[in-house]
């Protein structure tokens, strides 16, 4: 597992349903009774990490059914230091599609601005998560924000950018086919990669 992930922190080998599993019964069990217990074990568990699983821990946490009323537009910039920190996939695509991007469409006006900036930030997986965050917003994605994003990319040659462009429009096309069919047709200049995952389910 640590060989495929790349990871700098070695994995206890605990598969994805145990630790499902494993999650439920402790977060059962040890309710946390404020918003700022919360952000702390989050922060315990991601930052004080001795092993990847804990911080996939820490991400369930987040999205914890129970602490669902304290995500609150305040949190993006947190969520956006935990994608530097974690700058590898496995956690910046869970914080970007299942953390930012409900935020996004809770607060689409305090969180544009930030997604805005993030789309052309130093910061590779700053630039993923702006291209991603919208993945299964179906009919309530931006599309401007979307192109924006993408626009701002578009010549990128990283590979993580190259496939999140195509996956972003891949998964716009399963709500507007049209829309991405002429996005694509207008910007020649986006990868093959990006082209060929953003076309791959259109006729």
């Amino acid at each position: 597992m640590r060989s495929y992930m790349r990871s700098t922190l070695p994995f206890r080998g605990v598969p994805k349903p145990e630790r499902h599993a494993l999650a439920r019964r402790v977060f059962a069990a040890h309710p946390l009774p404020a918003r700022a217990d919360w952000l702390a074990a989050v922060g315990e568990l991601w930052h004080g990490a001795a092993y990847r699983e804990e911080r996939y821990l820490a991400l369930e946490l987040c999205r914890h059914r129970s602490y669902t009323p304290w995500q609150g537009p305040d949190l993006a910039g947190w969520y956006g230091e935990l994608i530097r920190s974690g700058a590898w996939w496995d956690l910046v695509d869970e914080i970007a599609t299942r953390l930012v991007g409900p935020l996004l469409r809770a607060y689409p006006d305090e969180l544009t601005p930030l997604i805005r900036d993030w789309q052309t930030n130093e910061d590779l997986w700053l630039r993923r998560a702006a291209l991603i965050c919208q993945v299964g917003a179906k009919a309530r994605t931006d599309h401007a924000l979307l192109a924006s994003c993408v626009e701002a990319n578009r010549t990128d040659p990283e590979f993580f950018i190259r496939k999140a462009i195509g996956w972003a429009l891949r998964d716009y096309a399963k709500t507007a086919p049209d829309w991405v069919r002429a996005f694509v047709a207008e910007h020649p200049e986006l990868s093959t990669l990006s082209r060929r995952e953003a076309l791959r389910n259109l006729n």
